[in-house]
């Protein structure tokens, strides 16, 4: 029994803690104070009335072909009927019916310009922007930046509510933050989370090689691209654009452009109608840590050239293979994706100081560069899996597995290490394989140069996630083994 001291102390602490609203529930009902003063969790509600208005619905439509009396234009009503209905009117899909994207997206300046990916506009004949008022404009498309997958758009209207621009260079992890968008076609969807990291670059991705994404854990799913993050002082932050995920929705982890990316490339859009990247021309891959001891690095760091490119700014200086790129006009380099990123956001023409180390010593090369070239959306500092040995050894090093030509062409799994990373994320002999990395493939050198790709351009790192989408028993499913070791040890 508890003795009458320790029982006063606890009426005394009891009281303390009610008096100071500390108690879950015991809040004052009539306290008007902003919830975070209450709670110590950030209150997003003026943020959110402030500036959900700045965010639109974005919809690319494939339009339908027209269609004539006389059956020009790809048949007659009978013709475009059986299309979309069937022969008997079943509902079921056709040839003629018209593709949506629905995306999101924040208007940019009061005179109309509003900011989307890419993606949500690909391959679209029309472009709509549906306002918080419920108007719905078509929208001209200014510029895009395939390569990192933002849209300018611009809409004929005036005195339109627009965002407020944050600096993405002041992002740090652990801050608040909140997205505004249309998930799966829901309006004005408010949710929020923390930042998880910053200058992501995501694994197998190809087509934002030059891309710092922000990581976070705020909720983003199919309909939030290309809507906003916001920081707790309603500026945008960035433009919510991936998510990582093996049922194709929210898992925890999304990805976001950071917002000062964005505007160079909105810059670049108004000024050139296009973007335009500087370009080296080495092709390279992340120090291991057997050649960092080697070379006496302190830690794995740098970019080891593995070729150069003909005729490219490297090929007209001393830069040689086996060099390892330590830093560019003195930002360090990490690796690969560092150094792509780095030379991406200098425009042709500048003129480069790179730090090379090689044979022990270090020495420094003034470089000018040129404009990446069109083939461009493919990095060029990634290695070449053509060039890089037996695609079938990779696999069978990194995910333990022997894929086989299907009686049906397709591709299958066939013999698996029973301790292999392809076993233990649950694949199994027989499955087909549908795509990986989300890029399909159907023959069974597709499927094996695509791993070799992955592995070669993530430099090598093992515990990397490799994405396969399969077929099972009539169902598909998603499977994400993990690298395991350095593909350029194999054999």
């Amino acid at each position: 029994m508890s003795s009458p001291r320790f029982a006063w102390w606890r009426v005394l602490a009891l009281t303390a803690m009610l008096s100071a609203g500390l108690v879950a529930g015991c809040a004052d009902p009539e306290d008007q104070r902003p919830a975070e003063q209450v709670t110590g969790l950030p209150d997003f509600t003026r943020l959110v009335e402030a500036n959900a208005s700045s965010v639109v619905n974005v919809t690319g439509v494939s339009s339908l072909p027209s269609i004539g009396g006389d059956g020009e234009n790809g048949g007659n009503r009978d013709d475009l009927w059986r299309g979309l209905f069937g022969e008997r009117g079943d509902s079921v899909p056709g040839p003629l019916l018209p593709q949506e994207n629905d995306g999101s997206g924040f208007i940019l300046s009061s005179d109309g310009y509003v900011v989307t990916n890419a993606h949500v506009i690909d391959g679209a004949n029309k472009v709509f922007v549906r306002l918080t008022d419920g108007r719905e404009l078509v929208a001209d498309v200014v510029g895009i930046d395939g390569i990192g997958d933002i849209a300018l758009l611009k809409v004929d209207a005036e005195g339109l509510p627009s965002v407020s621009l944050g600096d993405s260079d002041e992002v740090r992890p652990g801050q608040w933050a909140l997205a505004i968008g249309s998930p799966y076609g829901f309006d004005q969807t408010v949710t929020a989370g923390v930042i998880s990291g910053l200058g992501r670059h995501l694994p197998g991705q190809s087509r934002q090689p030059y891309v710092p994404f922000i990581q976070s854990d705020v909720a983003i799913n199919p309909g939030n691209s290309g809507g906003p993050l916001f920081n707790t002082r309603g500026q945008v932050v960035g433009i919510n654009a991936q998510i990582f995920t093996e049922s194709g929705a929210f898992n925890g982890i999304s990805f976001a452009i950071p917002i000062n990316y964005v505007v160079d490339v909105i810059r670049q859009i108004k000024q050139n109608g296009e973007v335009r990247r500087g370009f080296l021309g080495v092709e390279v891959r992340a120090v291991s840590r057997e050649l960092a001891d080697r070379l006496g690095l302190d830690v794995a760091r740098g970019a080891e050239v593995v070729r150069i490119v003909e005729d490219s700014p490297a090929a007209d200086s001393s830069i040689l293979a086996g060099d390892v790129i330590l830093s560019v006009n003195d930002i360090p380099i990490a690796d690969g994706a560092a150094l792509t990123e780095a030379l991406g956001s200098l425009p042709p023409g500048s003129k480069v100081t790179i730090d090379l180390l090689a044979r022990g010593e270090t020495r420094q090369v003034d470089v000018t560069l040129t404009e990446l070239p069109d083939a461009a959306g493919t990095e060029p500092s990634r290695i070449d899996p053509e060039s890089s040995g037996e695609p079938e050894l990779v696999v069978i090093e990194t995910l333990g597995m022997i894929l086989r030509q299907g009686e049906d062409g397709g591709v299958r799994v066939g013999e698996l290490d029973p301790q292999g990373p392809a076993t233990l994320a649950g694949l199994m002999p027989g499955d087909r394989v549908l795509s990986i990395d989300r890029k399909p493939v159907k023959t069974l050198t597709e499927a094996y140069r695509e791993i070799a790709r992955i592995a070669h351009n993530r430099g090598g790192k093992a515990n990397d996630l490799v994405l396969f989408l399969v077929e099972r028993d009539g169902e598909q499913r998603f499977f994400m083994p993990a690298l395991s070791g350095s593909p350029h040890d194999a054999g």
